[in-house]
């Protein structure tokens, strides 16, 4: 097969992939409501036990606590997730990709199927679900380094935003299918709306194992170019892209083509502290902790949101929270588009955060004041809140990994990525753990802490931004000296 079907082949895996990651993780969402109903609507208890009206939930959370039962569940998986993360990618450059991703998602299946079996073994100890919950949050981190890692091998720098903007949707597409799958059984046996996901997942990585290809080289493809070609090259195109946000003062980029032909020495994988020096790494990560931040709050709280601001139904609050979800695939495409026009992707970032601020601002004031606002509101925060998230948990960390100053050694994709994202899961473990905390003064608090947010993560990004801007300048400058000579 030729290069195209392995890129084809590997887009294709690395997607379904990562959509069965999200496929499993969606479940508990759906199921709380199972675990903890409404008894009084199934009409009289037929056990007739003096606790009459929690007689059809689950224990142990059919007491009064059980909202912060199903806080701890979710931030036991959220905590672990976040440190896991950053462990993760250490492992990930030091393991074949292949047998890391796929041993990471049997290990996912195993315990997303282990939180369902706990209806089929009839268990109501807290401890079991919190503790597999755990578990289920460091065995996930294998995920999200690993398909970037393989994805960034595969794909050069030209078209990287664009083919990661589409490539990206995976998550949406996870989500909507986990609530499906789970929905199709919550009602009759919960159990087995963490099971069948389990199986998913399970199925998936084994069949990952078989058919991944993680480098081009093992194929005898040629592999993508990476960083764009030297100034002195015929592309005059290629200048404007040269000095871009990731490059060293003073040093030229790199051109595959200038590289031995016969196989090198393997290159050793990078430490913690040397993924950290790489330009950008530091910034891009903190940025993503307060892009991921609002990005997830809207995610755990904007059904809420909705019911409690507008008044509609549970039902037709979480059929309009998915709008949401709609307007991040389009802001991914977009960010992706424009910054690999542009060769900009920090200042890209910057422009999306600093127009979702006010957006934000008049979602809440005037978003609920008809269907159609709400609707039209609800795709254009999406696009600018989560255009940037993808942007940088994609083709930035896929470009900072391939970073020249790494001179060829593309052995750092899994800890850059892991990094980044690592760094972006702890404000997704703030976000809404904050606006719990905020929303009983009121929901326009909530939102002022999501627009400073959002005004925080444009900010970190003002070095990086400033050294494109000098970039363009300078390759402006140049081009118009080629004019003269």
């Amino acid at each position: 097969p030729s290069s195209h079907s392995y890129r084809g082949l590997t887009l294709v895996l690395t997607f379904l992939s990562y959509t069965s990651y999200h496929l499993s993780r969606k479940p508990i969402s759906i199921v709380k409501s199972q675990l903890h109903p409404n008894c009084s609507a199934l009409g009289p208890n037929p056990h007739n036990d003096s606790n009459s009206t929690t007689w059809c939930s689950w224990a142990p959370f059919d007491g009064d606590n059980y909202n912060e039962l199903f806080g701890a569940l979710d931030n036991a998986f959220l905590v672990a997730y976040a440190i896991g993360m950053f462990i993760s990618g250490i492992f990930g450059e030091r393991l074949p990709l292949r047998y890391y991703l796929s041993g990471g998602m049997v290990l996912s299946g195993l315990f997303t199927a282990l939180f369902g079996l706990g209806y089929f073994w009839d268990i109501h100890v807290l401890w079991y679900f919190i503790v597999v919950q755990v578990c289920n949050g460091l065995v996930q981190t294998t995920g999200w380094p690993a398909v970037v890692a393989c994805v960034g091998n595969w794909f050069g720098k030209g078209k990287r935003g664009l083919i990661m903007g589409i490539w990206n949707s995976h998550t949406s597409v996870g989500n909507i299918l986990g609530s499906l799958i789970a929905g199709a059984w919550v009602s009759s046996a919960w159990g087995l709306s963490f099971v069948v996901p389990g199986v998913i997942i399970t199925t998936m990585g084994i069949i990952c194992f078989f058919f991944l290809v993680e480098y081009p080289e093992d194929v005898d493809c040629s592999p993508p170019l990476h960083h764009v070609m030297t100034t002195s090259e015929k592309d005059p195109e290629a200048v404007t892209s040269n000095e871009g946000p990731l490059s060293l003062p003073g040093q030229s980029s790199v051109d595959h083509s200038s590289s031995p032909k016969e196989p090198a020495e393997e290159p050793e994988a990078i430490s913690f502290l040397g993924a950290l020096r790489i330009p950008g790494v530091v910034e891009f990560s903190l940025c993503l902790l307060f892009a991921k931040l609002v990005s997830y709050t809207f995610l755990y709280w904007l059904p809420l949101y909705i019911v409690n601001v507008a008044h509609f139904g549970a039902k037709e609050a979480g059929d309009l929270s998915t709008l949401f979800d709609v307007g991040g695939i389009l802001g991914g495409i977009f960010a992706g588009l424009i910054s690999d026009y542009t060769g900009g992707r920090a200042t890209t970032c910057c422009v999306m955060l600093v127009v979702a601020a006010p957006m934000l601002f008049l979602y809440n004031h005037v978003g609920q004041n008809g269907i159609g606002i709400s609707i039209a509101m609800l795709i254009i925060c999406g696009a600018l809140v989560n255009g940037p998230y993808a942007l940088i948990t994609t083709a930035v960390s896929a470009d900072l990994g391939t970073h020249e100053s790494l001179k060829g050694n593309a052995k750092a994709l899994s800890t850059v990525t892991a990094i980044i994202d690592g760094t972006g899961s702890v404000g997704a473990a703030l976000g809404p753990l904050l606006a719990g905390l905020i929303s009983p003064t009121g929901w326009n608090n909530v939102f002022y802490m999501l627009i400073a947010a959002d005004v925080l993560a444009c900010l970190l990004l003002a070095r990086v931004v400033v050294k494109e801007a000098r970039g363009w300048c300078g390759s402006m400058a140049r081009q118009r000296g080629y004019v003269v000579t």
